[in-house]
């Protein structure tokens, strides 16, 4: 249908109106990360994420992770030796995990989610969040594709998360580690690829005096940790921060479970908790 490129090409303008132009070449290269070519999503930008270090997609590692190692975010205020054995082991060795999750909107949100899931997420089978707890109620598949640089070294890993009652995708996410132009220590990064942009999040890792894990992308300025929307259009790219603040809290229950608080928010307002409950496979 044409109605629906319309809608993307709209899309874009108007991320470029409230945008400002960014050069990722050169000054923000911070905010260089995968984009989609086509408007279905899926996994179709690992290939050439990959290429672009001179690498390659590497489906194949046994117990291959989000980061090569939790290590890459120590500095001033972190120590990854400080956090909890079971949450290190999820980001290091994430496919040997299996995920469960439940999700809740608050009243005010959910028709704007509803909207949004409707519009662009089951469409393009990229950001389609869980609008009611039944959406997953038989699980959520998960699989870890390493991307490789030309030395093959980890410079990334796509996360595809697809619903197990239909094989639909939900998330397809590119997982590193950056460091900010003024930050004195690196981030969490994750983007998610869109047609001809993205949706990138920088999330600043907290450590807790009980070993649990914190990541958060808190209000602030241009540059700061926090989320932004990138487009291309006209031969130009644009980016423009979002007030979209998530905190994840990762931690170990009285079970001796995995566990994970997701709480979305726009502006202040909670708009959607997640919660997860994370078992090791193997």
């Amino acid at each position: 249908m044409l109605v629906t490129p319309l809608v993307d090409l709209g899309t874009r303008k108007f991320w470029r109106a409230l945008g400002r132009p960014i050069d990722v070449a050169g000054e923000h290269a911070w905010l260089r990360a995968p984009t989609s070519d086509s408007a279905v999503v899926r996994d179709g930008w690992l290939a050439a994420e990959a290429a672009l270090h001179g690498g390659t997609v590497d489906d194949a590692t046994p117990g291959a992770g989000l980061l090569a190692s939790l290590d890459e975010l120590g500095g001033p205020g972190f120590r990854a030796r400080d956090v909890a054995p079971q949450v290190r082991d999820f980001y290091e060795h994430t496919s040997d995990w299996r995920v469960e999750v439940w999700s809740g909107w608050s009243p005010w949100a959910w028709p704007g989610g509803e909207l949004v899931s409707r519009v662009f997420g089951k469409r393009i089978e990229q950001l389609a969040l869980p609008m009611r707890p039944l959406d997953v109620a038989q699980g959520m598949d998960s699989r870890v594709s390493v991307i490789r640089d030309a030395a093959g070294h980890q410079v990334g890993a796509g996360w595809l998360r697809t619903l197990r009652a239909t094989g639909d995708y939900v998330f397809s996410g590119c997982y590193a580690t950056r460091r900010l132009p003024d930050a004195v220590r690196a981030s969490v990064h994750v983007a998610f690829p869109l047609e001809s942009g993205n949706l990138q999040v920088f999330l600043r890792p907290e450590v807790l005096p009980d070993g649990s894990f914190r990541l958060v992308s808190p209000s602030g300025r241009f540059g700061d940790d926090g989320a932004y929307v990138v487009a291309a259009d006209g031969g130009a790219t644009y980016a423009a921060r979002v007030p979209v603040h998530e905190t994840f809290h990762l931690y170990v229950d009285d079970r001796d479970v995995l566990r994970t608080d997701h709480v979305l928010r726009l502006w202040g307002a909670t708009a959607m908790r997640l919660h997860y409950k994370l078992e090791r496979d193997r």
